[in-house]
């Protein structure tokens, strides 16, 4: 059965495949057939002598034209008079399914190509044709084949050049180095060094216990459960920190710790068996890495089904073994309602992991993780945020905003007060802005009335003269405000620009 978009599952065919396809497509059309078939494809794939299934004939003494002969005389039976459009059938959509499977695993290829798709009639003959042919294919032991392919392949029109496969290498991976890691990772170690996290503070018996988790030889797999918006992924951060200021264990001060991105994973990996093999390529490159890596999984709830149906080959079940074996050591961050409706209803998976509980910190607590991060978003907003304000913002967010979890909600609250102040210093005000429509809606009304007047309709003469005065008192209003403003705008600039100094003086 067909499992994946056919978009997608066209996309996969290397360019000698897409041609054939193509070509099946136009030779079903000019014989008014119906469904574009297995046979109508492989009648193409055996029309080029030096492609994979031609060149494996002839490795295993098979006469190719005889096979063609019997392809030929099953598309000769099929029922013809389709003044339409064709469609794929099923079969050849599974064939190609199955083609992908087989040179991503089976042979190591980033694209499917004939030979790949000969080896699937060979395990299931039945399957994918009935007709003479599959009896002539049958002689072809698929084991053999599969060994000596690389062998048989190497003289095909379908083997890329070195070009083609750096080609092939740079459009997969654009962003890394090609490793798996590379591709679905986020490095938080390196960002860590980088100065691209923001300090944790508050959270430090949380981030002990989970060093002291990570310390212990067996199920030593951490599981972050909080409420969103409590800094679930911010003391994996704080952990990472302490690891790059070396604040840990000694068995930890080496450490990288890898931010596992679910969405990277499963991107463009609709055709079955390739998000596993993905999660798979993350998994070895981390159990061989000489360096000893920490992933972590944010939202690990997603894993519950990721790649497969729940319980069955999904992505948590491919991680199993590794986490029990101890060759995988993970963080996990969820909430307590998906932990509860996942982990707690699949005990062999909850026993992997160790929980710790990230509660809602404190007014007190969310003020001093405030302090924290003040620097930060001053520098970022080029403003100066009183201690007064930090307060506020744990205090008003906690009794007025709900639904939301501090420290978050305080975090926003901070961010967006410092927003709107950082746009004053440069956006009109409100009361300007308002003047100024104001004084549009009066042009407007003034021209409407003018507009009568001409065209001889009687006016109101004393009205037309007050919307004048208006228009000419509201002019003068805005250029007395513009004056303040701008002159305020200087004033501010020049005590930023002292405050400024002073900071980097005292530094």
């Amino acid at each position: 059965m067909i499992t994946v978009d056919i978009k997608t599952l066209i996309s996969r065919l290397g360019p000698f495949c897409t041609r054939a396809l193509e070509g099946a497509a136009g030779l079903c059309v000019g014989r008014s057939h119906y469904e574009v078939t297995v046979e109508h494809l492989l009648a193409k794939f055996l029309e080029e002598p030096q492609s994979d299934i031609p060149l494996v004939l002839r490795q295993f003494n098979l006469d190719a034209g005889q096979v063609r002969q019997a392809v030929e005389q099953c598309i000769e039976g099929y029922r013809t008079g389709n003044a339409g459009k064709p469609v794929f059938s099923p079969t050849l959509l599974e064939w190609i399914q199955e083609g992908w499977l087989i040179a991503s695993v089976d042979l190591g290829e980033s694209r499917i190509r004939s030979g790949a798709m000969l080896l699937a009639p060979l395990a299931r003959p039945v399957q994918f044709g009935t007709g003479r042919y599959t009896d002539l294919l049958q002689t072809i032991g698929r084991e053999s084949l599969l060994a000596q392919f690389g062998a048989i392949a190497k003289a095909s029109v379908e083997t890329p050049s070195a070009d083609d496969r750096q080609k092939m290498r740079d459009a997969a991976a654009p962003a890394g180095d090609g490793t798996a890691i590379a591709r679905f990772c986020t490095d938080f170690t390196a960002k860590a060094k980088a100065g691209e996290i923001d300090p944790v503070f508050g959270r430090e018996r949380e981030i002990h216990q989970m060093i002291d988790i990570l310390a212990r030889r067996r199920k030593n797999n951490p599981i972050v459960v909080g409420e969103a918006g409590v800094g679930k992924t911010a003391v994996v951060e704080g952990l990472a920190l302490r690891v790059v200021e070396g604040d840990v264990p000694d068995l930890l001060k080496d450490v990288s710790i890898l931010g596992l991105d679910m969405g990277l994973l499963q991107a463009g990996a609709g055709v079955k068996g390739e998000f596993e093999n993905r999660l798979k390529g993350v998994i070895n490159e981390i159990k061989g890495s000489p360096k000893p890596i920490i992933l972590f999984i944010d939202e690990a709830h997603t894993l519950i089904g990721a790649g497969g149906p729940a319980g069955g080959g999904d992505a948590a079940n491919l991680l199993k073994p590794a986490l029990a074996r101890g060759e995988l050591r993970t963080v996990a961050a969820t909430t307590w309602s998906e932990y509860k409706k996942y982990f707690e209803k699949d005990p062999a998976l909850a026993r992997r992991f160790q929980l710790v509980k990230l509660d809602e910190p404190s007014v007190e607590t969310a003020v001093l993780i405030l302090r924290g991060v003040k620097d930060k978003y001053e520098k970022a907003h080029g403003v100066v945020i009183r201690d007064d304000a930090v307060v506020s913002a744990a205090e008003l967010s906690s009794r007025y905003i709900s639904g939301r979890q501090l420290p978050d909600k305080a975090v926003d609250l901070l961010d967006t007060s410092a927003a709107r102040v950082k746009i004053s210093l440069s956006a009109k005000p409100d009361v300007i802005e308002d003047l100024e429509r104001a004084v549009q809606a009066l042009e407007r009304q003034k021209s409407a009335i003018e507009r009568d007047k001409v065209h001889g309709i009687a006016v109101d003469e004393e009205k037309l003269a007050a919307t004048v005065a208006k228009i000419a008192e509201e002019k003068v209003g805005i250029e007395v405000l513009t004056a303040r403003w701008k002159k305020e705008q200087e004033a501010v600039r020049r005590v930023l620009d002292i405050r400024k100094e002073i900071y980097d003086l005292s530094t």
